[in-house]
Parts: C-alpha cells; sequence; structure tokens
C-alpha cells in the first residue's frame, strides 16, 4: 500500500504562522479603514442668517445700551465675534451679490438695487450644491426688483418681489405659486425655515440661508416690541451738527430722502432744523429700528433651540451678519452709502465648535469684509474654492492665526441717478485711520473733496483733519495704499470713475428733496 509521506512539523509552524500573519495584515488594515473612517470630519451644516440695514452696533454683545440680543449674544459667547466687519459696498444688491460671489461690485456688476445676480457667475451655494449640499434660500432676496423666481444653486427657494412688507407678504414658493402669508415677517420665515429642516433628507449636509426684511425701513416692530424703547431718550448724535470742516455735499443733503430734515419723518412733513417735532419724530424712527431687531433675535433663539433639539448644533456653521450698516444721525445722515463707520461696519457672529470650541469664544479684532464670507464658508465645509476673488478665508483667523491676513481694505460706492444724494465714494480702512474721497469722473485733484479721521482718537468720526498740516503724510501714505488696493482688485485708474452728477454737478436743489 502506498503511502504518503507524513507532513513536516517545521512546514505546518511555517503555514500556521503564514496564516497568523496574513490574518494579522487584514485585521490591521479593517482597523485602519475603520479610524480613518471614524476620524473622517462630518462635513457642518450651515446655517447663513442675514439681516437688512443692520449697523455693527445694533447688538448688546456689541456693547448697544438700550437694545437686548441675547439669543444673538450667546451665539458670540460660545463661538466668534467679529468686532471689525465690513461691507465692501453699502448698499442691499451690490453687498448681497459680493456675499454670493466673493467679489466688489465693480467686478460681479451689481452696482445698485435693480440688477440681479448675474446668471454666469459662481456663488458658494452653487458650489456647496455641487458639493452634495441640500441648499435653501428664505426669505428677502432683493436682488432683481421684479424677479422672485428661483435662482441657481437652491434646492428651494422662498422669497417675494421688491422689499416686501412686515405684515402680510407675498412669496413666491419654489416658484410652484404665490401666496401671501399672513403674519410677521420675521416670524413667517422662521417658521418656514423650521419647516424646511424637518422636511428635508436627513443623509445630506445642508446649506439654509435665511433673509430678513428688518431691520430695513419704514420700520414696523411685531405689536409686542411696539413700545419697548418708548422711556428712552433719543437724541440727535452730536455729529449731526459739526459740519463746518466736512464735504459741501454733507449739508445739501440734509433736505433730502437721506437728511435728517428731510421727507423721510412722519409721512413726508417737513421740519426746520432741530424742532421739538423733528426730534420726537427722529426718535420714533430710532425706536423702532431696535424694536424690529428684537424680534429678529428671538427667531435667532428658535432656531438655535431647534438645531440643538434635533441634534444638529454643534455639526452647524452658524452666521449671523447684515448686508450693510445705517446712519442714524451721524453727520446730519440717514440710510447708508457713505462710507463713514455706521453705513459700511456691521455685525458679525460666528459660531461652529469645529472651528473653535464653544467653552472659548473668541473675539476678532482684525478688519474682514463681506467678500470674506464665500472663501470662508467653502473653506470651512471642505468644498471646491471659487476662483479669482478677492475675498480670502477667515478660517486660520478665527483659529488665532492672523499671519498673512489684511490690514487696511477700500470702499467703494458708485453715484445712481435714482438717488442723487450721495457721491462716488473710496475710502480705506485701517487699524487707526480712515480716509475718503470722493472723485469726479475726469481725475482733477483740486476737485476731490475729501476727509481723514483717527479712529483711535476721534472713533466718532466728529474731526476731519485732511487739510491739518500735520497729517500730510499720512494722507499721502493712505491715498497711496487706497490706490494700490483699486488697483490690486482690478478696479483699473481710481481717479478715473463715474462722474457723479448730483449734489457736486449742480442738480436743482428742489430736484433731490
Amino acid at each position: 500500500m502506498h503511502r504518503f509521506p507524513a507532513p513536516s512539523t517545521t512546514n505546518n509552524r511555517r503555514r500556521l504562522a503564514f496564516a497568523f500573519a496574513a490574518c494579522a495584515a487584514l485585521v490591521a488594515q479593517l482597523w485602519v479603514a475603520v479610524q480613518l473612517h471614524a476620524e473622517e470630519p462630518k462635513r457642518p451644516n450651515v446655517l447663513f442668517i442675514l439681516t437688512d440695514d443692520q449697523r455693527y452696533d445694533a447688538l448688546s454683545c456689541m456693547g448697544h445700551p438700550h437694545l437686548k440680543t441675547p439669543h444673538v449674544d450667546r451665539l458670540a459667547s460660545e463661538g466668534l465675534l467679529f468686532k471689525n466687519h465690513f461691507c465692501t459696498t453699502s448698499l442691499c444688491s451690490p453687498s448681497r451679490a459680493s456675499i454670493l460671489s466673493g467679489l466688489y461690485a465693480h467686478a460681479h456688476g451689481v452696482v445698485n438695487n435693480f440688477t440681479d445676480y448675474p446668471s454666469n457667475f459662481v456663488s458658494f451655494p452653487m458650489r456647496l450644491h455641487d458639493a452634495g449640499y441640500e441648499t435653501a434660500y428664505i426669505g428677502k432676496w432683493h436682488m432683481g426688483e421684479e424677479n422672485d423666481e428661483p435662482r441657481p444653486g437652491f434646492d428651494y427657494f422662498v422669497t417675494h418681489k421688491g422689499q416686501g412688507k412686515y405684515f402680510d407678504t407675498e412669496f413666491n414658493f419654489n416658484g410652484q405659486g404665490r401666496k401671501v402669508v399672513d403674519g410677521y415677517y420675521t416670524t413667517v420665515v422662521t417658521d418656514m425655515a423650521e419647516d424646511w429642516l424637518s422636511k428635508r433628507d436627513g443623509d445630506k449636509p445642508w446649506l439654509l440661508m435665511v433673509g430678513h426684511k428688518a431691520p430695513h425701513s419704514f420700520y414696523l416692530p411685531e405689536k409686542k416690541y411696539e413700545h419697548t424703547f418708548d422711556q428712552v431718550d433719543v437724541k440727535y448724535p452730536e455729529t449731526a451738527f459739526h459740519l463746518e470742516d466736512k464735504p459741501a455735499w454733507f449739508k445739501k443733503r440734509l433736505n433730502t430722502w437721506h437728511g435728517i430734515y428731510g421727507p423721510l419723518f412722519d409721512w413726508r412733513k417737513k421740519f426746520p432744523d432741530d424742532s421739538p417735532e423733528a426730534v420726537a419724530d427722529f426718535a420714533r424712527m430710532v425706536r423702532a429700528y431696535w424694536g424690529t431687531i428684537l424680534s429678529v433675535d428671538d427667531s435667532v433663539g428658535r432656531l438655535y433651540d431647534y438645531l440643538e433639539k434635533t441634534g444638529q448644533l454643534d455639526n452647524t456653521l452658524i452666521v449671523f451678519t447684515s448686508d450693510n450698516g445705517l446712519l442714524e444721525g451721524e453727520h446730519g445722515m440717514v440710510d447708508k452709502r457713505t462710507g463713514h463707520e455706521p453705513s459700511i461696519r456691521i455685525p458679525l457672529v460666528v459660531r461652529y465648535p469645529g472651528l473653535t470650541p464653544t467653552d472659548k469664544p473668541r473675539v476678532i479684532e482684525n478688519i474682514s469684509a463681506t467678500i470674506d464670507f464665500a472663501p470662508s464658508i467653502l473653506d470651512v465645509c471642505g468644498a471646491k474654492p471659487l476662483e479669482n476673488i478677492h475675498g480670502k478665508s477667515w478660517k486660520k483667523l478665527a483659529q488665532g492665526d492672523d499671519s498673512g491676513w489684511r490690514d487696511s481694505f477700500y470702499y467703494e460706492y458708485n453715484y445712481e441717478k435714482q438717488f442723487p444724494y450721495t457721491p462716488n465714494v473710496r475710502a480705506l480702512r485701517t487699524d487707526q485711520y480712515k480716509y475718503i474721497r470722493y472723485p469726479h469722473g475726469d481725475g482733477s485733484p483740486d476737485k476731490h473733496m475729501a476727509e481723514l479721521y483717527d479712529l483711535k482718537a476721534d472713533p466718532a468720526e466728529d474731526h476731519n483733519l485732511i487739510n491739518d498740516p500735520a497729517y500730510a503724510d499720512t494722507v499721502k501714505q493712505l491715498r497711496a495704499e487706497l490706490d494700490r488696493l483699486i488697483a490690486v482688485h482690478g478696479n483699473g485708474n481710481p481717479d478715473q470713475m463715474p462722474l457723479d452728477e448730483g449734489i457736486q454737478s449742480g442738480l436743482p436743489e428742489e430736484s433731490i428733496r
């Protein structure tokens, strides 16, 4: 009988060792794969809350003495408070387009409130949508006055034509039909936001942009807040009457729609200078402005609570900001457009534990701008960046690294024929100084009206130092920096601007009231 050779003990041991080694390698590979998957960060949701015409100091966390905003304050205490955040054009549509694109108004082309966002321009919502995000916009869009149809980049889009109303606005629901929704605007859009969040696809990260009407004029607070500030003594700011060292157009603006003695107050009644009636009407306006913001703060609280209740809070990048600021009597002005602090400086509060721990709130003193939103949000979400834009991501800045960050920025506004109360504006803002000039179209230096303020010594911008010989070198340096930034951002010759045809060009006074 044939006998097979007995297996070698040594060979058995080798085979067993090899088998154990192979199993160990497989287990190791599986363990590494599991660990990599476990450590891969979950892409954050994005809640972007945008108010309209909210100046930087209209929050209690920014030092307002009367207006209390505990819910926005909570975001700041758990995240980031940007104390020096600015719009690059203080006008609704241009600023909103800069938020979406990361570009200055001269580049994206939305230079007034009647132009829609260009269809051939990519936006950060489009990039997030391409990256697998479910996207929605609910509320005031305000680019293209008569267009309330859905815009590219959004799975769900609810807006209205024009400004909308504080009560009972007609909304277009995703292009499927229009309906008047009864109720107060701020409450209505918050209801819609919660409803969308509750019905969306739970497997995808999401972007939700909520556009509030408040605190845009004409100010109508909710009934519960109508009389909240009745006992607050509101007066014109001191700078309203210190116009001797300012350009001549400041005084000419006083009786226009954008001046403190103009037809804006009390249904177009006109009062002389600082009469009791005019001051009282101004006070009512300011108190009503504050009242509308109380409802916005309530909305922030509701959305915060919803995210917390549904377990999404700490994986959501929450951004609270505004499109531009607002003058409330400073330099005799109301409205915006100018290069002064209340007009261009706006709130920015950010909360996301993945960016900075909630138990370590940070105050960012560095200068940031509306053009930084698109690159920052895409950076935090790990999405493809936008190419050839003007803004910068503040992700590293938020984490404490300010190397390479800007120490100045420039502001631009171009004259509007429909609102001929403000000339062309070009301004430079640094940590210490503000330099503003008003260029004519022909570039003649002798026609340049200008302002210079030392913001450290004069934060109210009350004392114009432009003609002070002691600051001649400072003016020269600031002007050179402004020209450099304009050139870097592709706006051509800084002195060859569109000719302002309003106050400076002799437009009859009665036509600008």
